[in-house]
C-alpha cells in the first residue's frame, strides 16, 4: 500500500462523512416539515455507503485486496413511520384534527451528528499522520 492509497482512502472517508453531515443537517432542519413539494411530510434521508476496492498487485496485493475506499452511492428516504399528532389548529391537520409529522427523531440525528464528526476527525488524523510519514521518509533520504 502506498502513501497515496492511504490518502485516497482517508479522503474518500472525508467526502462520505461530509455527505452524511449534510444529510443529518437536512433531517434536523426538516424535523417539523409537514408539507413538501412531493406531498406529505418530509421523509428522513440516509446516505448509502459502498466499499470500492483498492486494486493492487504484487507482494502487497493481498493487503490491498482487503482495503477499500468508501463511496456514497445515493441518499435515500429511510422509510420510517411518520408521527400522527393531534393539533386541529395546524393548517395541515386532517379531518380528524391530526397532523402527519416526519419520521425524524432529533436525538438520533444528534447521535449521528456526533458519530459523523468523530469519523471525520479520525480521517483527518489519518491524513495528518500519512503526511508526517511522507515528510519523515523524505528527511531520511537527505
Amino acid at each position: 500500500m502506498s502513501l497515496l492509497d492511504a490518502l485516497g482512502i482517508a479522503a474518500s472517508g472525508l467526502t462520505a462523512q461530509r455527505i452524511r453531515l449534510e444529510t443529518v443537517s437536512s433531517n434536523m432542519a426538516n424535523a417539523r416539515t409537514t408539507r413538501t413539494p412531493e406531498g406529505g411530510p418530509y421523509r428522513r434521508k440516509v446516505p448509502v455507503f459502498e466499499a470500492e476496492p483498492v486494486r493492487g498487485t504484487g507482494f502487497g496485493g493481498a493487503l490491498q485486496r482487503e482495503l477499500a475506499r468508501v463511496e456514497v452511492r445515493e441518499v435515500v428516504a429511510a422509510g420510517g413511520e411518520t408521527q400522527m399528532v393531534y393539533d386541529p389548529t395546524h393548517p395541515d391537520a386532517n379531518a380528524d384534527g391530526y397532523v402527519e409529522y416526519p419520521d425524524v427523531n432529533v436525538l438520533e440525528e444528534m447521535v449521528d451528528l456526533m458519530t459523523t464528526a468523530r469519523t471525520y476527525e479520525a480521517n483527518t488524523n489519518v491524513i495528518s499522520v500519512t503526511m508526517q510519514m511522507a515528510d519523515s521518509a523524505l528527511n531520511i533520504g537527505r
